[in-house]
Parts: structure tokens; sequence; C-alpha cells
């Protein structure tokens, strides 16, 4: 927040009411259900008596429903559509899914793609694994940045400039925890540039392991990152090293070849209304794995 309050002084462009409503909005999270004013004023660091105005003027436009019995708020399907809207042009989406879900098939883990949001990743595709556990994430659900495998190997795709500035932040904003987080930044770092991918072993999670590969584009969208993820009796570092991230790394590295129109995407019956052309984009690469 402290960077849009400076930005917002120096920068005339800057709308701060437009901000503050969309800062509402993203209060709301996967599984919320209802929020009122105050919880939503706690989340946003915004005053109450705003944040009553801006949740008035949201739920006048219909983006926010207003449910009067306990005076509290949910998205309305006018806020959902936007994100279904920006889903929809993922086109990368689409075009992992198969492959996602294979390999939390064969692996058993939770196979997950996101993007950044702010100090987090934001999953925008899933497939859970073969077994009964699950870390409780779906669409929509954020994990932070620094202490996760894909939050990692986001990281580690920035230029070295960009990734100091997030690193920067990071710091400022985690206190006492940062000299423990920055050394699990750096062993995710040697990781990958010996293996092609990040782990956290019980680093975000105390019983969760897991992988990350970063896929960066050269169109102007992402990085994004995927990861594989399991409870720790299940992964454990030798098999996450030896097993679970060569397979990832070799997930993303077809995905990046569909991309380029090297390989055919797998077909599906939902597939044939989900088309889509990869001609004339600009070529890929994957982050800390070497081509050809």
């Amino acid at each position: 927040m402290k960077r849009v309050k400076k930005k917002a002084a120096t920068d005339r462009k800057f709308v701060v009411a437009l901000s503050r409503g969309l800062d509402v909005l993203r209060a709301f999270h996967p599984r919320d259900g209802l929020l009122g004013n105050q919880e939503i004023a706690a989340r946003t660091k915004l005053p109450k008596p705003t944040v009553s105005r801006l949740t008035y003027t949201l739920t006048k436009l219909g983006y926010l429903a207003q449910v009067s019995r306990f005076d509290k708020y949910q998205l309305a399907p006018p806020a959902m559509a936007i994100g279904y809207a920006a889903l929809s042009n993922l086109g990368i989406r689409g075009i992992a899914e198969m492959h996602m879900r294979r390999l939390a098939e064969d692996t058993g883990g939770d196979v997950a793609v996101g993007a950044r949001d702010r100090l987090s990743m934001m999953y925008f595709a899933q497939c859970r694994g073969a077994s009964s556990w699950s870390a409780g994430l779906d669409t929509g659900s954020r994990i932070p940045i620094s202490t996760t495998a894909m939050g990692r190997a986001y990281l580690y795709s920035l230029p070295e400039d960009k990734r100091a500035e997030l690193l920067e932040i990071i710091r400022d904003r985690t206190g006492d925890k940062w000299p423990a987080i920055y050394a699990g930044i750096q062993r995710a770092g040697e990781t990958m540039a010996k293996y092609g991918f990040t782990i956290s072993a019980g680093e975000w999670l105390d019983d969760v392991h897991g992988v990350g590969v970063a896929l960066r584009m050269n169109d102007g969208t992402g990085p994004y990152a995927f990861n594989c993820g399991a409870p720790s009796f299940r992964f454990n570092e030798d098999k996450l090293i030896h097993e679970v991230g060569p397979r990832l790394v070799a997930m993303v590295r077809d995905i990046e070849a569909i991309l380029d129109g090297a390989l055919a995407a797998p077909k599906n019956k939902n597939q044939e209304n989900k088309k889509m052309s990869t001609r004339g984009r600009a070529p890929r690469e994957i982050e800390g794995v070497r081509q050809g």
C-alpha cells in the first residue's frame, strides 16, 4: 500500500478513488463468504467511513451484493464476470490443463499454475492429485511469493533488477522473519541453477513439500509459474530432486513447445470450442532450463 500512496502523490494520472475501490474488491478471497465493512477495512487498511462509501457505491454499480440480514457483502456476478473474462483470455491455461492433469495423476501431487498478485502468486488453474490430500487451494487462491516453490520460481524468472526491487519490498514487509526467508530464497536460487527448478520443503506450510518452474513469455504476458506439491511424507526432498522436479520441468518444456507450435496440443472433448492459434507469437523461454 505504501507504493500506491507514493505513486498517487506523484502521478497526476493516478486515480486514488478507483484504486481504493479495487482494493475493496480484492479484499474478497475464495471461500470467504460474507464480509462486513469492518473486516474489509482491516484487510485494506482503509478507514471504515471510506470503506462504507465504497461498498455503497460498488453495491449501486452491481459489483457487490448486500445481504441486509447480516449487514455484509459478497461479490456479485458483474465482479465475477471480470475474473472469468481474464481467465478466458489466458491461452496458457487451456493448453496446460491436460499436461497438469497427467502430472497430478502420475505423481499424486497437486499441480497448479499462477501469476503474481502483489506479494503473492494467484492460482488461475489447478489439478488435484490422486490422493485424498489437498492443501485446500483452488482457482483464485493466493500463496506467498517468498516461501513457496511457485513464488520462488517466479522470482528467478525476473531480470536481476526487478528481482532486487521485489525482494526489497518483501524485506520491508516481513521484518524479523526476513533473514530466514532470504536464506530460503537463496537456497532456491542455487537449486534453480543446478536443477532448473525451485524447492520449498516445509518453509511455507510445515508439512507441504513442492517444486516450482517458471515459464517466461516474450509476448509481454507473464511470467507465470507452475508448481507440484504434496505432503512431506509423499514428497521427501530426494523425490523432489530426482523425480517430481524433473517431471515438472519436462511438463513445462512440453507446454512451451506447444506454444511455439513445435508440438500438437493434446485434445479433449472440450477443446473443440477452445481452439487457440499460436501463429505470430514470440518465442518463449523457460527460466533456468537450457534450450536445445
